[in-house]
């Protein structure tokens, strides 16, 4: 029998259709410039999947190396794990460690919104399974179109419905995240995943293939034809005008497996029998096997033929491109097999032995006796193309950033103020987003301390210590389409503060970047210029970037969507009895307002539901120093148990900000203004600032904490008992009819 390998090499001239996998003319050469022969049809589709833009990062690589640059200490500690695990790992004290990752789902989610939303979740929480860790919550960072539109009714509840159902199922609380609605995401949602998860240092395991002889062991589920080619080549093009086309491609989830594989993996850990472990995302096999055996010490056979197939009639080109879910790959030493397969009986998971590790540098796959894989890993897992794209600032910005808000006209008087708040109320971006958190479990295992709709979400990790983490999940894509460079970072900040604001250290962070199509030179200057952000901010804040994912061709046709950086951050909490809640929880406790307000109006909430969807100007200034202070100043308030409430100012600015802390807390409040204008001082979204709220005896020792860091501190007014949201001098609104206006628009838009 002549090999499939061996017959490539003796015809060289026999057309295959790489472009219809997505490869390149010169991607193509270069596949057969590596093998010295053209590929066989396996290895060409093991190629296509590894070399995607979703799985390579090949338009991407030259900009996220500046992240290396950045140290990799974090406040607490170094990182046990960084950029190019399969998450970040965080050393949190007293023996425990935090691993925590964000992913796209995007156009899986578009095509199929409740599979292509599920199976993101399930997908991020095997990357931090993988990691040696019990996952322990979940959190989204949602973006659709406008709520009016007959395709977001179609998105947005299957989307949701998506990531409840897998999360409920896997017991696993959703503690936070945000959903926002513009008219660029229409064909283009967005679903970005976060998971965290908690494990002991010893427990760390990393995703290498190592020891000659050591069995390769594919668990879990069958592998079936749903995602093939799914996230590595439907989320590397761009959708056409005609919108969702290819539905085959998404993939199906079993939470109910994944729970099992969960549980089952971690005993495996527990007994010590675990070399190595991958799990299956996008690529699947292909991606699985060239990850492990290119990070290990030797190469690696696998028998096609002995993975447990759902559909027999699947060819091994569909079998290496299969992105079936709930699937893992160990290496494990021959005497550890049966204990091996013992656990995984005792979790009704299917394993089976598919290979073994073997001497040399080659990525051998065998299928009915020939083999049709024979590579080097490295080239398919981490030598692919890398393009240097070329950029350019767009002609068109300067009319958009000349364009201000702060031009615009204001109506200061009693009944325009009124008027504008609750508009700005009722702007999807601000408006409550219980419709949506409703259907997660926030409190599911018990250790949930703070969840949505709270600034941010917060796990106790030890009940004897109380030691917690929180974290928070944000974009500022309005701010990062007017300039990149400081939308990016506002975005940080905004999620650095979320997180301090609570009373956590924030610590470390991850990332989801989501822009349009890297082929538009004015996409890559946009993407260029947001990692320059994140970069200089991640440096001056001095936390480190643990990892993330980038998700390209947002875009439908030649219309990109607003340039999207979603960030999380992780913070610490020593003892989680500590933390600060958002909502106003006493009738007398004096309202302070932290930080400075500038004229600010550009990206504005108020600019965008005043003035119809109205985007110009300049973001406001970034103020890393002051978000420094002000988190030094929360988090010592916190542990001296100064302070009722705190709530960031952010989207809908100071307004906002007293609207939700009254709304959640039950109370009302009467403030008197700052002067100056009543509209900026209402709606300005300046960056480091915060609202607190406390008792009248804690004020003279909370003011001269902010005195000892510099945070400038003005009393606004009280909370109070009544129904009312007062601003002194200038307008009162009921408290009832401002929280309707703002309760309703997203369960109006889906009914």
């Amino acid at each position: 029998m002549v090999d499939t390998v061996e017959i490539a090499f003796q015809t060289p001239d026999v057309e295959q259709p790489y472009a219809a996998l997505g490869v390149k003319d010169d991607e193509y050469q270069m596949i057969r410039d590596i093998l010295g022969r053209r590929p066989t049809s396996a290895e060409l589709a093991m190629y296509s999947v590894m070399w995607s833009e979703h799985c390579s990062y090949k338009s991407s690589k030259v900009h996220l190396k500046k992240f290396g640059s950045l140290s990799q200490e974090t406040p607490r500690g170094p990182l046990l794990a960084g950029i190019g695990e399969n998450a970040g790992v965080v050393d949190i004290g007293q023996g425990y460690a935090v691993t925590f990752k964000a992913e796209s789902h995007n156009h899986p989610s578009y095509v199929e919104p409740y599979q292509g939303a599920a199976t993101g979740v399930g997908g991020i929480v095997r990357d931090i399974l993988a990691m040696g860790a019990r996952p322990i919550g979940v959190m989204d960072s949602l973006r659709f179109g406008p709520l009016d539109e007959d395709d977001t009714r179609r998105v947005l509840p299957g989307v949701v419905s998506g990531v409840g159902g897998y999360g409920n199922c896997l017991g696993l609380p959703n503690i936070g995240g945000e959903v926002q609605f513009d008219k660029s995401y229409l064909g283009n949602p967005l679903v970005n995943a976060l998971c965290v998860g908690v494990l002991r240092h010893e427990d760390l395991h990393l995703a290498h293939a190592s020891g000659v002889g050591n069995q390769v062991i594919l668990f879990g589920a069958a592998t079936g034809g749903d995602g093939i080619g799914g996230a590595s080549i439907l989320a590397s093009e761009t959708f056409d005008e005609d919108g969702p086309a290819k539905r085959p491609s998404v993939q199906v989830g079993d939470p109910f497996m994944e729970k099992l594989l969960i549980e089952c993996t971690l005993e495996l850990f527990q007994a010590g029998i675990i070399n190595g472990i991958q799990d299956f995302g996008a690529a699947g096999i292909s991606c699985a096997t060239s990850e492990l055996a290119s990070a290990g010490d030797g190469g690696m056979f696998v028998n096609l033929n002995l993975v447990p197939l759902r559909d027999p009639n699947l060819a091994p080109e569909e079998i290496l491109m299969s992105e079936s879910q709930e699937r893992m790959m160990a290496v494990v030493e021959p005497r550890n097999v049966e204990r091996f397969m013992e656990i995984c009986r005792k979790w009704d998971v299917q394993a089976t032995v598919v290979g073994e590790v073997i001497e040399g540098d080659r990525l051998l796959i065998e299928w009915n006796g020939e083999t049709i894989v024979d590579v080097d890993p490295k080239t398919v897992a981490h030598e692919g193309p890398v393009y240097e794209r070329p950029y350019h600032r767009p002609e068109w910005l300067d009319d958009v950033q000349a364009d201000r808000a702060e031009d615009l006209p204001r109506d200061n008087s009693a009944e325009g103020l009124r008027a504008a708040l609750l508009k700005v109320l009722a702007h999807g971006n601000v408006a409550d987003k219980s419709w949506v958190t409703q259907q997660y479990d926030r409190y599911v295992r018990g250790s949930t301390v703070l969840a949505q709709p709270e600034n941010s979400g917060m796990l106790r990790i030890d009940e004897e210590t109380g030691l917690g983490v929180a974290l928070a999940l944000d974009a500022n894509s309005r701010f990062t389409y007017l300039n990149p460079y400081l939308g990016a970072q506002h975005s940080l900040a905004e999620a650095y503060r979320n997180v301090a604001v609570t009373g956590a250290e924030p610590v470390a962070i991850t990332d989801c970047l989501n822009f349009g199509s890297p082929e538009d030179p004015e996409v890559m200057w946009t993407f260029a210029e947001a990692i320059l952000g994140l970069v200089d901010a991640c440096r001056d804040l001095g936390i480190p970037v643990t990892g993330g994912n980038v998700s390209l061709y947002n875009q439908t046709a030649e219309a990109p969507i607003l340039p999207t950086p979603t960030v999380g951050v992780l913070g610490v909490i020593d003892d989680v009895a500590t933390r600060i809640r958002a909502s106003f929880a006493h009738a007398g406790d004096s309202i302070l307002l932290l930080g400075e307000t500038a004229e600010e109006l550009s990206g504005s909430i108020w600019e965008a539901a005043v003035h119809d969807g109205h985007l110009g100007g300049l973001p406001p200034v970034v103020k890393l120093g002051a978000e420094l202070a002000l988190a030094k100043v929360m988090g010592e308030a916190a542990r001296r148990g100064l302070l009722s409430s705190a709530h960031d100012l952010s989207e809908g600015g100071l307004a906002v900000a007293l609207a939700e802390s009254a709304f959640k807390g039950g109370t009302g409040f009467a403030v008197t203004l700052p002067e100056g204008d009543p509209t900026v001082e209402l709606f300005a979204e300046s960056a480091a600032r915060a609202i607190v709220s406390l008792p009248g005896g804690a004020l003279p020792e909370f003011e001269a904490l902010c005195a000892e860091h510099g945070v400038p501190v003005q009393r606004l007014g009280e909370v109070t008992e009544g129904d009312e949201l007062e601003f002194v001098g200038q307008f009162t609104v009921p408290a009832d009819e401002a929280k309707q206006v703002w309760l309703s628009p997203i369960p109006a838009a889906m009914a």
